[in-house]
């Protein structure tokens, strides 16, 4: 099969809009619409179910026929681009944000981005967190000079609204109820062992943990963070990265050469 045939016959698998591909036969002699219809729907609804997989609470949110409605019109926009399907869905949320059916689901998005995080934490590399007395050990005068090497499955997902609350009632981790507060909400997701966890951050702590993933020293990322955050409380922010497992390395900045 030429690279042209496969390219018509990839693309009118994806779009049911388009006839049979020209060229293709039935060893049989039969007329190949019908078996091409039947493969078609096959390979759309192993997309679906790959794409149901990893966003289960995004299912669960807009109802079943609304997922397999909005997962067809995905996949005809954005097909995978590899046979291994660990990532196929990234580009879901920026999908959605211009998906007309799901306009009023204003937080949708930052649910999917959520479930993108807690995928990719999933699949991280492996590594142990460093112990709280491991941290405690440290004098407090060198500190603020420290670099922190952060888990290969560390994340943070911003949203500018209860993504977080809305994430744990449709996944079974909190009680469905009526949301006072929808006011944003800042997550670290992080698989510091074998189970992928959600933590919300303290106010500030995005800014704060951002700047430690990017190599920044303690008290550098501590002044960014209390810049833009007022009321930033670094104290609370340390113990929620130290607790969850975000550590799992110490080392003192370049401009304080390498020792550990």
């Amino acid at each position: 099969m030429s690279a042209a045939t496969q390219s018509r016959f990839a693309a009118a698998l994806l779009d049911d809009r388009r006839g049979v591909p020209a060229g293709l036969v039935c060893r049989t002699g039969a007329l190949p619409g019908r078996r091409f219809a039947i493969y078609r729907n096959n390979v759309a609804s192993s997309l679906i179910r790959a794409l149901a997989a990893r966003f289960p609470v995004t299912e669960r949110i807009v109802g079943e026929e609304f997922f397999v409605s909005m997962s067809r019109a995905f996949i005809e926009q954005h097909p995978p681009t590899s046979p291994v399907l660990l990532t196929f869905g990234d580009r879901l949320a920026e999908f959605v944000e211009t998906f007309e059916p799901a306009h009023e689901l204003v937080y949708l998005p930052d649910i999917i981005r959520l479930e993108v995080a807690r995928a990719h934490a999933y699949h991280a590399a492996d590594m142990a967190p460093l112990e709280p007395r491991e941290i405690a050990s440290v004098p407090l005068g060198r500190l603020g000079d420290l670099v922190l090497d952060t888990h290969p499955s560390a994340c943070v997902a911003c949203a500018p609204y209860p993504a977080i609350t809305i994430w744990a009632m449709n996944s079974g981790e909190a009680e469905l109820g009526p949301i006072d507060d929808w006011a944003g909400e800042d997550a670290l997701v992080i698989r510091p062992h074998q189970h992928v966890l959600i933590h919300r951050l303290p106010a500030g702590g995005a800014a704060f943990l951002g700047r430690l993933m990017a190599g920044a020293p303690l008290d550098s990322a501590a002044e960014v963070a209390s810049a833009e955050t007022e009321g930033f409380d670094v104290a609370a922010n340390f113990a929620v990265i130290l607790t969850a497992g975000v550590i799992v390395g110490i080392r003192e900045s370049a401009l304080q050469g390498d020792a550990k």
